[in-house]
């Protein structure tokens, strides 16, 4: 089920899921993260939110990158 980081429907443990529920399962919790760490930018003054998501668009673009084998040159 979403948003049932630690036990599904059933009772399981999340280490006993599937491995795409799984992965459904860590999405769900970064896209909390995600959302919450929006709302702190956007509670911010507006001087210092420019910086902020900057930061974030950086961090944001590393794990694609790192996620992406073909981005990856060398």
């Amino acid at each position: 089920m979403v948003g049932m980081s630690e036990q599904d429907a059933g009772g399981r443990a999340a280490e006993d899921l599937p491995a795409e529920e799984q992965d459904r399962a860590a999405n769900d919790s970064s896209d909390d993260g995600l959302l919450s760490r929006l709302r702190v930018i956007e509670d911010q003054p507006l001087e210092r939110r420019a910086e902020a998501f900057s930061q974030l668009h950086d961090e944001l673009q590393s794990q694609l990158e790192a996620a992406d084998p073909s981005s990856q040159r060398g």
